[in-house]
């Protein structure tokens, strides 16, 4: 059963929700790929390894913990006494010290490889927070998106995420020509430099039917990205987890709010 709304659903976006959300689109593209690629491609899931600092979204599962040293303080003074007599270790309330270690952070993505040699033609990014935040993640996100850019690879880059920085290689120049959207899909095609194929998406609109493309002379498959979304709705059970009831913890704007307000009351989720 799909969610509620034609398009993404912004309660997914919750950080509660988006890890599962995001295994369950890379999974469910894959699944999706499959029969129009074989037998000449095969998709394949790969996983990224990041090694982030704290603080960062994330919990961390160990936490190393130490006792403090001894604390000496010194003893009042008062006039005509010896320092040196009355200096003494005093008893202080002893506080934990906490370090955090540094966290390994696993990511998923998606490669289209040839059957007949291994060799990779496209790569599929969903974004994740990691990618969008400022630190680490962002950085070796950027630095890898580059190295593909420098490469015949097809990329896509699929950001159903709202907040956080401009991430998919799409120019800051570029964007703003685009129409006003909340979500946005990115395909360069690896041949063409400087040429992309751009998916502004509004909340209201649904996701697009899109091409992924193959290797010269091979015709594009398609990606039916609602379809993918509406699986991973269904199969995660979300309807059961959302209170639609509240605001989604990612911003709407007035427009946005208003719009949301009235879909949901229609379907009696308010």
């Amino acid at each position: 059963m799909p969610g509620p709304f034609p398009g993404m659903d912004p309660y997914l976006e919750d950080p509660a929700h988006w890890p599962d959300v995001h295994q369950r689109l890379i999974t469910y593209i894959a699944d999706t790929l499959g029969p129009g690629l074989r037998p000449r491609y095969h998709a394949r899931i790969g996983e990224r390894v990041y090694i982030l600092e704290p603080p960062q979204m994330f919990y961390p599962d160990v936490t190393i913990v130490r006792q403090p040293l001894a604390v000496r303080e010194p003893a009042p003074v008062y006039a005509g006494t010896d320092v040196a007599e009355v200096e003494t270790e005093v008893a202080v309330d002893t506080p934990v010290l906490v370090t955090l270690p540094p966290l390994e952070h696993r990511e998923p993505y998606l490669e289209i490889v040839r059957a007949a040699g291994g060799e990779v033609v496209t790569v599929i990014e969903v974004l994740s927070p990691t990618n969008k935040t400022p630190g680490e993640g962002h950085r070796l996100y950027r630095s890898k998106q580059q190295e593909l850019l420098d490469t015949p690879i097809h990329l896509v880059e699929i950001d159903l995420l709202s907040t956080g920085l401009h991430t998919v290689a799409l120019s800051e120049e570029a964007r703003a020509s685009l129409p006003p959207h909340r979500y946005l899909i990115c395909v360069r095609r690896g041949p063409e430099r400087r040429r992309f194929e751009v998916y502004p998406i509004p909340l209201s609109k649904r996701l697009p039917r899109m091409r992924i493309p193959l290797k010269e002379p091979d015709p594009d498959v398609v990606l039916d990205v609602q379809a993918v979304l509406d699986r991973c709705y269904d199969n995660g059970g979300y309807a059961d987890l959302i209170d639609y009831r509240r605001p989604p913890s990612a911003p709407l704007s007035p427009e946005e709010a208003a719009w949301v307000d009235g879909l949901l009351r229609g379907k009696e989720l308010r």
